[in-house]
């Protein structure tokens, strides 16, 4: 249980950190925020900041040696590692880690997940488990109604505590009589499962109370935040969500070939419903016009071909691309993989709205895909964690060199693993220099 003193202390912290850092940079808190947010908006609507803006990226546990689990039992310890990561490191863009809260996972006994201090030991990873959670012959009942068929198929399949809603008869044509029904409510296992979800629910409550805003909290201390998965949206490519969600990856495959139409049919009826729920970017939010993260990943070279790409894949992207921009967020497609030259699909979209996050895809030929359209958000590989820190440097300068003119990019900096924070900080230091226009 996280105590109110632990919440305080931190907060209290959080004015000593703010009166810090205004007395080392001789500005505001506000004036130093304003500086990064102008300089990455610069770079994402195409004009040319002052310089090269950049994000960095560690892992919280490399960081400061807390626990991976730190994410989903402690949120108070990661968050005094994003805020440590970014008063070292000052990025003009910060992250505020994705806590989640593993008590509520472990109460609802959830399936299709794992994750370090719960099904793992605390130094692991997590890991998503992908299955056939709809049936193939279960189309036409999540067509037909959706919210049936999540309620007494989806939600028992991925969370063991909720079994006893499989039970339920067909809800959608239930006009009176539902007092015949009640008898269920009141067996055992259903108030077994009303248990759970109380249970579950005074962990979440205690869970956020705790987190907070941390967004909000390195705001004020001068970070912008990087991108969220903000609540308003309307996600991300709907054939994602099928593939990894429902079908999983072998049925979602043999669907495009089996049964095309209806797996189109559902990938437009997941896009529909959320962009029924989907609510404008708030014009008043510090943050505004507000960066929604969406990663993607079935949509690259190895998972469909350029045929199936633009026939199951990118009508249900481009259509979420443009509803949030429509709506006034700024999305930031993550091309996870390898999507090579599907990255001119952006090209359809409007110019200077969207920043595109690239990692397998060649940075000087995304730049030529894309420059003078689209921002690029350029991800560090994976194996810069074991360069060395000069290695590092000379790959950034390089991108510079040749992805940098008239803006156009924005960095997300991988630190190698086991370095120093005075290395870190003076590296960084001769980026801001070199990336200067």
């Amino acid at each position: 249980m996280i105590s109110d003193t632990e919440i305080s202390k931190y907060q209290e912290e959080n004015l000593i950190f703010k009166k810090q850092i205004e007395e080392r940079s001789g500005k505001t808190v506000e004036q130093l925020y304003a500086e990064r947010d102008k300089r990455a908006r610069d770079a994402i609507a195409l004009r040319e900041p002052d310089r090269v803006p950049f994000s960095v990226l560690i892992e919280p546990n490399a960081y400061s040696g807390i626990p991976k689990s730190a994410s989903y039992y402690d949120p108070i310890a990661l968050k005094r590692t994003m805020r440590r990561m970014a008063v070292d490191l000052e990025p003009d863009m910060c992250e505020a880690g994705f806590p989640s809260c593993g008590a509520a996972m472990t109460e609802l006994d959830i399936r299709n997940f794992v994750w370090p201090g719960g099904p793992k030991p605390p130094d692991y990873g997590f890991q998503f488990i992908e299955r056939e959670y709809m049936k193939a012959d279960e189309y036409d009942m999540f067509l037909n109604d959706p919210s049936g068929f999540m309620i007494r198929r989806y939600l028992p399949r991925v969370y063991g505590a909720l079994l006893p809603l499989a039970k339920l008869p067909p809800l959608d044509s239930m006009f009176m009589g539902l007092e015949y029904l009640t008898p269920l409510f009141a067996s055992p296992e259903f108030l077994e499962m009303a248990g759970h979800l109380a249970e579950a629910g005074r962990h979440v409550e205690e869970f956020r109370k705790a987190v907070g805003d941390t967004f909000e909290e390195l705001a004020q201390l001068g970070f912008p935040p990087f991108a969220g998965f903000a609540r308003g949206g309307v996600g991300g490519a709907p054939f994602d969500t099928l593939t990894s969600f429902l079908r999983g990856m072998k049925g979602s495959m043999l669907d495009m070939y089996r049964q095309p139409d209806k797996l189109l049919r559902a990938c437009e009826l997941i896009l529909e419903r959320r962009i029924a729920n989907a609510i404008p970017a708030d014009t008043n939010h510090r943050d505004y016009p507000q960066k929604i993260a969406m990663p993607l990943w079935r949509g690259d070279l190895v998972f469909m071909s350029d045929a199936q790409f633009r026939k199951f894949y990118w009508p249900g992207l481009k259509k979420s691309l443009q509803t949030h921009v429509d709506l006034g967020y700024i999305p930031v497609p993550f091309f996870e993989a390898k999507f090579g030259d599907r990255l001119e699909c952006m090209l359809e979209l409007p110019k200077g709205k969207i920043l595109a996050s690239i990692e397998s895809v060649d940075a000087v030929r995304a730049k030529e895909i894309l420059g003078g359209h689209t921002c690029l958000l350029i991800r560090c590989p994976n194996t810069c964690q074991l360069w060395s820190l000069s290695q590092l440097e000379s790959f950034l300068k390089d991108l510079i060199d040749k992805c940098g003119k008239k803006g156009g990019i924005i960095l997300v900096i991988k630190m190698p693993d086991k370095t120093r924070i005075e290395d870190m900080q003076a590296m960084l230091k001769s980026i801001k220099e070199y990336g200067r226009y």
